[in-house]
């Protein structure tokens, strides 16, 4: 089944201290005042770039990402529903074609979206949170090695 503009409310809305607007009549999720999810509907000019070939149809949302190059690797990873067009060129969002995009990589999207403007330490308590929640992948019973249970430095997401 497609994912929708609801399954992108319901994901940017379950992120810390998200708030939806209604801007220019397109549906768009903040968090401390910076825009990391957007309805994005093709302008005539984005169309008319569009040339011969047909344009996605259906519903699109605009997704910020970290930088430059953190827009390249999710790109080039050619993950299916995920475009960009010249319109953004030099800027770190990516387009998502919501009819075509899984559900689980229109969530990571989202999630990653909201950590890169999240403000660091809302980003450090949301990583934390989810670490401590995050279901155990140990087996009940198993016995785990010694390095396992070595305490060093923590590890965060690349991607915060």
């Amino acid at each position: 089944m497609p994912a929708t503009l609801d399954d992108v409310a319901g994901l940017a809305l379950a992120m810390p201290d998200v708030t939806e607007l209604d801007r220019r009549g397109s549906r768009t999720w903040v968090v401390a005042g910076k825009t990391f999810a957007w309805e994005r509907p093709f302008s005539k000019a984005d169309l008319r770039r569009f040339g011969d070939e047909a344009p996605p149809d259906g519903d699109i949302v605009a997704v910020r990402v970290s930088d430059l190059e953190d827009k390249e690797a999710v790109l080039a990873s050619e993950p299916r529903g995920f475009f960009t067009i010249p319109h953004f060129e030099g800027f770190a969002a990516v387009l998502i074609h919501l009819r075509t995009v899984p559900i689980r990589s229109l969530r990571v999207a989202v999630a990653d979206a909201w950590l890169a403007c999240a403000p660091p330490r809302l980003a450090d308590e949301h990583l934390a949170e989810t670490a401590r929640n995050a279901p155990s992948r140990r087996r009940p019973g198993a016995v785990m090695p010694p390095e396992a249970t070595k305490t060093g430095g923590s590890r965060r997401s690349s991607r915060a």
